[in-house]
């Protein structure tokens, strides 16, 4: 199961997707697909045919995001939080080859096609929790158990 919780720049982010796709591209989409319609033929007809799927795609989206939404806690930062790892914050830590790696650690909604993050699920995340800088954090991976190292903790981007 996903965990509820969000950034507000994350919750931001699925408003803006959901606004999009009603206010603009469905729209959009459905005059396309009645004009392909008017044209007679559907069953021949690439036009009407695709955006229809397209249009259902769309749909099935909007559904989704306006469940989750509401499904969704956003988390703020918190003084409190300083010095140890919890949900947003920006973690840099090393392995004992001296591989780096940084990210924030965000809600499952926030991961796809960013890098630069960690859900809160995963167990690089779930390791990290409560920790400090210099504190040591064994992940447990596909491959095995790997020890990792804190080297910052950070609660605002390009902070240092």
């Amino acid at each position: 199961m996903k965990t509820k919780l969000i950034t507000r720049r994350g919750y931001l982010q699925l408003q803006t997707e959901l606004d999009h796709l009603w206010r603009t591209e469905r729209p959009e989409v459905t005059k396309k697909v009645a004009w392909a319609a008017s044209l007679g033929d559907r069953s021949e007809n690439a036009d009407y045919q695709y955006n229809k799927k397209r249009l259902r795609e769309i749909d099935r989206r909007v559904r989704y995001l306006r469940k989750r939404l509401d499904e969704l806690r956003v988390v703020d930062y918190s003084p409190q939080q300083e010095g140890k790892v919890f949900f947003g914050a920006y973690v840099e830590v090393e392995d004992e080859q001296g591989e780096v790696l940084a990210f924030q650690i965000v809600g499952p909604d926030e991961i796809y096609d960013n890098k630069a993050v960690v859900s809160i699920d995963a167990p690089m995340a779930r390791a990290l929790l409560k920790k400090e800088v210099d504190d040591e954090a064994w992940v447990n991976t596909p491959n095995g158990r790997k020890l990792w190292y804190i080297n910052s903790i950070r609660y605002q981007p390009g902070e240092e």
